[in-house]
């Protein structure tokens, strides 16, 4: 009976430690942040925007990846699409009419950091899914960071 009760919890140990980890945590979202804000004044932007646009590069994990723009609502780096950079995005909007770029320039124009709440596609799902963002202003951008809320 004891190897019955055994196998069970191994079943169900292997069933969840598969997916406690496939998506970031907010914990996470702040570090990477971070590190990023980091990796940027010592690096400089050039060099910066450059390994957060590498989808293989150090900023970007799992559903997690860094994202910089302009307080005037444009790309700098954007880890998960790099055909974004170099565009106004001020005027964008979720699937619920929410200008979130808008909010966020005026967030990070306020606030040295902050969280964000809007509807984005995750690029793991594929599918539009409640976000939260951490940014953090760095001179005249918002270095930011998010995980998806299922």
């Amino acid at each position: 009976m004891k190897a019955i009760y055994l196998a069970a919890a191994l079943v169900l140990l292997s069933g969840t430690a598969g997916t406690a980890g496939e998506f970031a945590t907010k914990d996470e979202a702040v570090a990477m942040v971070k590190k990023a804000f980091g990796f940027i004044k010592s690096e400089g932007s050039q060099k910066g925007y450059a390994e957060i646009t590498n989808k293989k590069g150090q900023f970007t994990d799992r559903d997690l990846y860094v994202v910089v723009y302009g307080l005037d609502g444009k790309v700098l780096a954007h880890g998960a699409n790099e055909k974004l950079i170099g565009k106004d995005l001020i005027d964008a909007t979720d699937v619920d009419g929410k200008f979130f770029v808008k909010e966020r320039t005026e967030l990070a124009r306020k606030s040295a950091e902050f969280w964000q709440d809007y509807k984005f596609v995750n690029p793991v799902t594929k599918k539009v899914e409640p976000k939260q963002m951490f940014c953090m202003r760095q001179d005249e951008t918002a270095v930011c960071a998010g995980v998806y809320r299922l």
